[in-house]
């Protein structure tokens, strides 16, 4: 459905409340659970454009004034109202570029240290700060799964979940390795390094979906889970590591308090993995078919931040340069996302 589809968005929303009138509809929590997603977005949606209609109608009765009375006054407030209105339909028009199956849907993120040592724990643990910064500008809530800290400072990996609609759809941009240049903190000659940390993204799948996991080719293993969590995570053999080992896919979860929580979410990161596993093996046999050869995105370094000899973020896909740096790392990345969101096209 498109998102300029707003009478098939309303025939959509009295379905669903309809759905949900029945009392038997909740009975099915994960299905009333997914409806519940799906009718706030889209009322959301019809509130968007319902907002930037009266928007623009305002602008239009500002213009009737104006001219009327020849007031010049005016003119200024004009000019403000229809740059407001440029971003908010730039916006909405930058939503229609997340047609992608899973775009909608929240997205799983880890984040991987290269090697460097402490110094890549550390640029680590300040891409995971960005991100987090980023997610929180958008309203989308940041639930750690796991997370391995550096021995002396940073973190070694991360894996943590951005619950919100889009989320994915927004986040998959930043899949792929990222490079910090600067003089290190950590090293008492003062000389420049060079650091590189790995961004993953996948996004959170729902439980109906088709992914044939036996459970003779999964290794689960428990282990007592290490951080934040009071004494009660310490006490007991809460986290929970699994393996498939068809694939030697690893994912592991200590962040809830009960061994069958972190079971589940354990299973949540992997089912999401092998789905990965699987698009990017087509991806890679549609492309031995075409003949092409271009190196896949994956793994692929996508931008360097560059904080020595100068201030600098730059994304080698799009092009796109940006000289605030902290402004990056305080979370301000849409315009990196949206020029890739719009080269994908």
């Amino acid at each position: 459905m498109s998102p300029f589809d707003i009478p098939g968005c309303k025939k959509r929303i009295t379905e669903l409340e309809l759905e949900m009138n029945n009392p038997e509809f909740w009975n099915d929590i994960e299905n009333s659970q997914k409806a519940g997603r799906e009718l706030k977005h889209l009322k959301d949606r019809v509130a968007i454009y319902n907002k930037l209609a009266s928007d623009m109608e305002d602008i239009g009765v500002l213009i009737e004034i104006a001219t009327e009375e020849n007031d010049l006054s005016i003119v200024s407030d004009i000019d403000n109202s229809i740059n407001i209105l440029e971003k908010e339909v730039e916006k909405l028009r930058l939503e229609t570029l997340l047609n992608g199956k899973y775009d909608r849907n929240n997205a799983i993120i880890s984040l991987h240290a290269g090697a460097g040592g402490t110094e890549a724990m550390d640029w680590t643990s300040m891409l995971y700060r960005m991100y987090t910064r980023w997610c929180e500008s958008k309203g989308y809530e940041v639930e750690i799964l796991d997370m391995l800290s550096g021995e002396t400072a940073g973190i070694k990996s991360v894996t943590f979940q951005a619950t919100g609609t889009n989320a994915y759809g927004y986040l998959k941009a930043e899949k792929g390795v990222h490079r910090l240049v600067r003089i290190s903190p950590f090293d008492s000659s003062g000389r420049r390094h060079t650091s590189f940390a790995s961004v993953d993204v996948m996004p959170e799948l729902d439980n109906d979906l088709e992914i044939e996991i036996k459970p003779d080719e999964l290794k689960i293993d428990t282990y007592r889970a290490g951080g934040a969590g009071g004494q009660h995570v310490n006490m007991t053999d809460s986290a929970v590591r699994i393996t498939h080992i068809p694939t030697g896919v690893v994912v592991q979860c200590q962040n809830e308090r009960s061994q069958i929580q972190n079971r589940e979410t354990a299973m949540k990161v992997l089912k999401a993995r092998l789905l990965e596993l699987k698009e990017r093996e087509t991806e890679e046999k549609l492309q031995a078919m075409k003949g092409d050869m271009k190196k896949i995105e994956w793994g692929s370094q996508i931008r360097s931040y560059i904080f020595h000899p100068y201030s600098m973020v730059k994304d080698h896909r799009t092009g796109i340069e940006i000289g605030n740096i902290q402004a990056v790392m305080d979370g301000e990345l849409d315009e990196f996302i949206n020029s890739y969101l719009q080269m994908m096209v």
